[in-house]
């Protein structure tokens, strides 16, 4: 839909989001009409340089042209209908992903929080199967985060913010433990404990990825106390971190695994995969979704998904983000540098507002997002290349610069 046709202004259309909706989002001060690859655009023709990626969206790009075939071809064909009948990109995108990522079944929602409460609801009725509902509670980490339903936001370790205040009291179950602290986590297992719910790299939470040692300690311990390892793969999954999955870089395998964001490349797809035997306890009434594996869903899911393997987008993501963390450690009041691949976190000294940075880089025609004041994270689109991380690397010098009162802002 484009603002012309419409009759209004851009201010008409701010107008109508401040009146009409509730808002919880810090809105980008512009309208975003279109995009392609690497960048959006507004009314006006102004280009941003997109390392935001609709939050580790849009791995493939911006409106990628396979995607968006696929979605033309399927809505003249069939858009909804439910898992009654056997629909044809939904098994196909079914084996594809299984395949790919060496897992045995999946159940398909439509979002990453739909997923992690899928994972929770499964781990919970596997624990009922084999162990009479003994076993029931996860241990997930310390400022984790794995999204806002009520399961979900129990799991995530951020007792105390804005994530759980006010809300009454949390989904009981969930016991929290210091993420790549091997030790605590095995202190707080217990005769209840099931599973333990962990991200490979705690993108919310400021990108802290797991390490080797840590995420393979952890495999060796449910292995041991038989317990369920659930990977929320949600954000670090199809090649946003170098692989297909971030946990190919451990060289472990979980015993469930959540996706969503990059797996649809911009519709809302969300999945949970599993083994054959530990899927078994869902059985006929125990899980559904209206909407979880549309026709519509699966066939941009099954070409985004393509995209990504046969242009080996993680390949790219390896390198490029390489790049970007070697270029990003010589920016002014860098303090440290961290990430995988292209989920990359810049933590700044006292004397930068990470806040203040992100919107002096808006200004300046690029896209990032801050966590606190400390740190921008960066999740661009996995097209990138180097020019374009030369680009935002510049833009968010001067943004540095800028805030710290050590560049004129007019400068642009």
């Amino acid at each position: 839909m484009k603002l012309a046709d419409t009759g209004l202004t851009q201010q008409d259309i701010r107008d109508l989001v401040n009146t009409y909706m509730i808002e919880t989002y810090e809105r980008y001060d512009f309208v975003a009409e279109r995009a392609e690859g690497m960048y959006l655009y507004d009314p006006d023709g102004n280009a941003y340089l997109d390392f935001y990626g609709g939050i580790a969206v849009n791995n493939a790009g911006n409106v990628n042209p396979k995607v968006v075939a696929a979605i033309r071809d399927q809505v003249g064909d069939i858009m909804h209908t439910f898992n009654y009948p056997y629909t044809i990109p939904q098994a196909l995108l079914a084996k594809k992903v299984c395949d790919a990522i060496g897992m045995e079944k999946i159940f398909f929602q439509n979002s990453g929080t739909e997923a992690n409460e899928a994972a929770i609801k499964l781990a919970r009725k596997y624990g009922t199967d084999h162990y009479d509902s003994k076993k029931y509670t996860i241990i997930s980490a310390s400022n984790s985060f794995h999204g806002r339903t009520f399961g979900s936001m129990a799991a995530t370790g951020q007792p105390g913010t804005a994530n759980q205040n006010g809300y009454g009291g949390m989904t009981p179950g969930f016991v929290y433990a210091q993420f790549n602290d091997l030790d605590d986590f095995a202190s707080k297992v217990d005769d209840t404990t099931i599973a333990i719910l962990l991200e490979p790299v705690q993108g919310e939470g400021g990108v802290h990825p797991a390490t080797q040692e840590f995420l393979q300690g952890i495999r060796a311990l449910c292995d041991s106390k038989g317990l369920l390892l659930i990977l929320d793969e949600v954000q670090t999954g199809w090649g946003r971190t170098g692989s297909l999955m971030a946990y190919e870089q451990f060289a472990i395998r979980p015993d469930i695994v959540t996706m969503a964001k990059g797996l649809g490349g911009g519709v809302p797809i969300g999945a949970m995969c599993t083994a054959r035997s530990i899927a078994a306890s869902f059985t006929p009434g125990t899980h559904g979704s209206t909407f979880g594996g549309s026709p519509l869903c699966t066939a941009a899911a099954l070409a985004e998904v393509g995209e990504i393997m046969d242009r080996d987008l993680p390949g790219n993501a390896r390198r490029m983000g390489a790049y970007l963390m070697e270029g990003a450690r010589t920016l002014p009041h860098i303090r440290e540098v961290r990430g995988m691949g292209l989920l990359v976190g810049f933590e700044f000294d006292s004397s930068v507002n990470a806040l203040d940075v992100k919107h002096e880089a808006l200004r300046r025609g690029l896209l990032t997002t801050a966590i606190g004041t400390s740190i921008i994270r960066v999740v661009p689109p996995l097209i990138v290349t180097r020019f374009h991380i030369d680009e935002a690397l510049s833009i968010l010098r001067d943004a540095i610069l800028v805030t710290c009162g050590e560049l004129a802002s007019a400068h642009v």
